[in-house]
């Protein structure tokens, strides 16, 4: 196991372009660490910085307390998984998985009991002697998982890994990897655009816009406390609903409504009035019907879509719109008209201007 150090890493290019601006992060040993945002926040272009086939253009990188910027890609003792899987088509699984061991002039014996040991650990051991193209996609990806492993090196890199695979195949290897690094105990950099991925895998999350850290936190620390907008709305599936307004006499409007803000910023409320503020709860926060202790909405049910253990709802009033969470049970038909409250616990509120949260 390492353990790495990020110390003000920027990324630009020849052409000027600022692809990552001061990136700071202590990874600890063992840590299953995400990195996760929209294409082009410059997630990949980090992880190829640490794993050497990107060059740093200022700040340290630290590997186990020694700086690793001038060390190349095999000297840094990393071990990468892409996005594609870059296996060799014309040597048989146990070739793939034996190569780098081969190469590191490791005796057969030992090559053997470490081959067929990762083998079984993913679930590969009946697929030793075929290749690559008699496998499936998932089957493929754990090869390149297993190719990565078997060296037992101190740091793994996993760039978009998941990527190609159909939806079933990401859940399955989603469960193996995660139960991979208990077993290995690398450090674990992951990869993904997805923040499904990032929630159920992570041990703490790098959330990452336009190459800047938006928030590094648990799973369960960026869902209930986001800094920004940005991460309110990147974590949740549906995203967080967001009302725009500005503040005036202490309140702004949503679906008819007066929303009192009172009732959340108290003494703080004259620091906001004219300026912008935004109104934000989660869809699965709601409660249909009217409840007591909540703000409370009327609309206008516009579409359903039924998702097996929950249903969306889109509501709409005038020109404001949003998604409920409901029991597929409960649900509302659609072009009727109904009742919904947000407790007041439930709801988040966010300055217009810079869109940090608000701590109340």
């Amino acid at each position: 196991m390492a353990y790495l150090t990020l110390k003000n890493i920027n990324k630009i290019y020849p052409n000027g372009f600022h692809a990552v601006h001061n990136f700071n992060l202590e990874i600890e040993k063992g840590e299953f660490i995400v990195f996760v945002g929209s294409s082009g926040c410059g997630k990949s272009t980090t992880l190829r910085m640490i794993a050497g086939l990107e060059e740093i253009s200022s700040g340290d990188l630290l590997i186990n307390g020694e700086r690793a910027n001038e060390l190349g890609p095999r000297q840094r003792e990393v071990a990468m998984v892409f996005q594609s899987y870059a296996l060799y088509p014309q040597m048989s699984v146990y070739d793939n998985l034996a190569f780098s061991l081969v190469l590191q002039g490791v005796d057969e014996d030992v090559i053997e009991e470490r081959v067929n040991k990762t083998a079984a650990i993913l679930g590969l051991t009946d697929y030793l002697d075929r290749m690559p193209r008699a496998l499936s996609g998932g089957q493929r990806q754990r090869v390149a998982v297993g190719r990565a492993i078997i060296r037992k090196v101190g740091i793994f890199l996993m760039d978009e890994p998941l990527s190609n695979l159909d939806a079933k195949q990401r859940v399955t290897m989603r469960s193996e990897i995660t139960q991979i690094h208990r077993e290995t105990g690398a450090t674990t950099i992951y990869v993904t655009h997805d923040q499904t991925e990032a929630m159920t895998m992570a041990d703490r999350i790098v959330i990452m816009r336009d190459g800047y850290i938006q928030q590094v936190g648990t799973p369960k620390e960026l869902y209930f406390n986001p800094a920004n907008v940005f991460v309110a709305g990147f974590i949740g599936e549906p995203p967080m609903n967001f009302v725009k307004g500005t503040v005036k006499d202490g309140k702004i409007s949503f679906c008819g409504t007066k929303i009192d803000l009172k009732l959340k910023l108290k003494d703080k409320i004259s620091e906001y009035e004219g300026k912008p503020i935004v109104f934000g709860f989660r869809p699965e926060a709601i409660k249909l019907g009217k409840q007591a202790d909540s703000y409370v909405f009327n609309c206008d049910v516009e579409l359903n879509e039924m998702l097996g253990d929950n249903t969306n709802v889109y509501i709409v009033s005038g020109d404001d719109r949003a998604i409920l969470k409901v029991d597929p049970h409960d649900s509302p038909e659609v072009d009727t008209n109904i009742d919904f409250s947000v407790p007041y616990e439930n709801v988040y509120l966010f300055d217009g201007e810079t869109e940090n949260v608000i701590n109340i």
